[in-house]
């Protein structure tokens, strides 16, 4: 018998198998909306297909002592489980697998840690962060898209901008003290994480702009979180908002897995000033390409020496998880994860058709409680807030997505 490939975690994937909670669980979720049915049979095979040409997707955690050192992914030749279902069309259908994407991961213990649900001619992909990011199944997604439809969903290629020389990050004296936290709303008495999607138009950006979307995006959560403190008597702080950037090709070379890394875009009180918003856009331009252009660890430099292995996993986890609670203050306020433009057309043939809309959303446990995510398809902008129950409620998240659309009204500035 051939003995399977083991792979040892990353840094990544170990923090978080080291914090796991079943109150929240870390999972992605990614929506993808077709105009047309899909047939079972054939996206069955496609999909399968596609988890064999991309590898290093069939894994689970393998089982290894107390005292082991390292956590270890081991690759299997076949999915250990059914990845694809049906899911009987009804007027809640959809609902339900949305809060079963933010309720029940994947288990780590069953090869490939995903799961696909099919609602009518909605695809629902459920993703174990611990192991997989969105980019990551978004790619073998485009694969199976190809082998069902026999189109090509090779990715566009990337819009070209002037390469940024090195610099260092503007000083805004936001990172001594622990930044704002999103003040608490009407919370939801039952665990776990709640969400809303929705669907708006790409806001306008003058040809030349010193400032991309995503920096109009930034710009925009900050104005957001800054007016919802303040109906709700919170004293102005310091935002800082985590970015993931994602330098992986999007071609079939690209590595699956947990593969972006976080900045973390400060702003002090008094430069969220919306009586000037081309000088705002201008200095978080200046911020988000200093900040991406620094070489830095996924998790920062004290993540790598938590993850070493000098002693078991054990006694590294419960280490890990008490510096994270001394830390929670000083946890960011809030995360914004811009996928962008959606490069793969997601034809899946002449009766599904092309993905007309594609929804993202991060996890949002305690003590950050709110992920912003955003990417755009066919010329729209779609946006999923995803919440802490212990923090807001779907009354607030309305609330929240009311304030959003309007701040990004106000970031279209014309010349």
């Amino acid at each position: 018998m051939t003995t399977p490939v083991r792979v040892p975690f990353p840094v990544v994937d170990e923090v978080s198998r080291h914090c796991l909670q079943e109150e929240e669980p870390e999972t992605v979720h990614i929506e993808v909306h077709l105009p047309g049915p899909l047939d079972q049979a054939r996206l069955r095979k496609a999909f399968v297909e596609a988890l064999h040409r991309h590898p290093r997707i069939l894994m689970r955690e393998a089982r290894g002592p107390w005292y082991r050192r390292r956590y270890e992914w081991e690759l299997t030749p076949e999915p250990d489980v059914e990845v694809v279902t049906f899911t009987p069309p009804g007027p809640r259908a959809l609902r339900d697998a949305r809060a079963r994407a933010l309720a029940d991961a994947p288990p780590l213990s069953m090869s490939p840690p995903i799961r696909l649900e099919v609602v009518d001619s909605v695809l629902l992909l459920t993703i174990n962060h611990t192991a997989l990011d969105g980019p990551a199944c978004l790619r073998v997604l485009a694969t199976a898209a190809e082998l069902y439809g026999g189109r090509d969903n090779a990715p566009a290629a990337p819009p070209t901008r002037p390469a940024d020389p090195r610099q260092e990050a503007p000083d805004t004296r936001a990172g001594w003290s622990p930044p704002a936290r999103v003040a608490h709303g009407t919370p939801d008495p039952s665990p776990g994480n709640g969400l809303l999607v929705t669907e708006l138009p790409l806001p306008h950006r003058p040809e030349g702009s010193p400032y991309t979307v995503n920096d109009q995006l930034m710009v925009t959560t900050a104005l957001t979180i800054a007016h919802w403190n303040r109906e709700h008597g919170v004293r102005p702080r310091p935002l800082r908002i985590t970015m993931p950037v994602d330098d992986r090709p999007r071609d079939t070379t690209m590595p699956i897995g947990n593969g972006t890394r976080l900045v973390e875009v400060p702003y002090a009180p008094r430069e969220l000033d919306v009586t000037d918003m081309p000088a705002l856009l201008r200095r978080t331009g200046e911020r988000t390409r200093a900040l991406k252009s620094l070489p830095r660890p996924q998790l920062g430099h004290g993540a790598a020496l938590l993850t070493a292995p000098w002693a078991p996993v054990t006694a590294r986890a419960a280490l890990t998880r008490t510096l994270r609670r001394a830390a929670a203050p000083w946890t960011s306020t809030t995360l914004l994860s811009n996928i962008g433009r959606i490069p793969y057309p997601l034809d899946f043939g002449e009766e599904a058709g092309r993905a007309h809309a594609v929804w993202f959303s991060a996890p949002a446990r305690m003590p950050r409680g709110l992920t912003v995510t955003t990417a755009s398809t066919a010329g729209r902008l779609h946006l999923a807030l995803r919440w802490s129950k212990a923090l807001l409620s779907h009354g607030d998240g309305a609330r929240l997505r009311d304030l959003f659309e309007h701040y990004l009204h106000t970031t279209e500035v014309t010349p």
